[in-house]
């Protein structure tokens, strides 16, 4: 039960009032990095969670709330899966594509990646963003290298994709969050 009650407390930071942006811009309405700690202290206290997992929370939540920076300062010190997909979204949102790329290649093959896919279904409703969802997701699993194409495209040259892009990065955040809080 605890474990249910924690996971609904950390997803509720990423109920913001937009969606993060696919690049570096920031919000209005965002946490200030010190509001995000001081709400997370009684979450890490209940969960005992160890120094890596805290951190992961940490950069993920920073990362949501357009602290590129800071998340980027936890995150390349977390030498795991997860750290090194959370480095990969930071670039991505950045935007250095390239870089990106690295991190999701550091990243393999990942448990969220068929849930992503799957998940990522439902919320595609109109041709386009059905078609858009069938090329990120090949097999029925998301592709985290043609998601990045996908964002770099609509900052380009497709910008009417960037509202379905933007769920979708928001469907990633809340996956990858269970995955690290479950």
């Amino acid at each position: 039960m605890m474990s249910q009650l924690q996971s609904t407390a950390f997803h509720e930071f990423l109920q913001t009032t937009a969606p993060a942006s696919l690049g570096p811009e920031t919000r209005p309405g965002r946490k200030s990095v010190a509001e995000l700690e001081r709400a997370l202290v009684p979450l890490f206290e209940q969960g005992q969670y160890p120094v890596d997992r805290r951190n992961l929370l940490r950069a993920l939540l920073f990362l949501w709330h357009d602290h590129l920076d800071e998340a980027h300062d936890i995150a390349q010190n977390i030498h795991s899966t997860e750290g090194s997909y959370l480095h990969g979204i930071m670039h991505r949102r950045e935007p250095d594509y390239g870089n990106a790329k690295y991190w999701f290649h550091r990243v393999g093959r990942h448990a969220a990646f068929a849930l992503l896919a799957r998940r990522g279904g439902p919320m595609a409703v109109s041709e386009a963003e059905k078609d858009l969802l069938a090329r990120i997701c090949p097999r029925q699993m998301w592709d985290p290298f043609l998601f990045v194409d996908a964002c770099h495209r609509a900052r380009l040259t497709a910008p009417e994709d960037e509202p379905f892009l933007r769920q979708l990065q928001k469907l990633e955040f809340a996956t990858l969050l269970e995955h690290i809080a479950p």
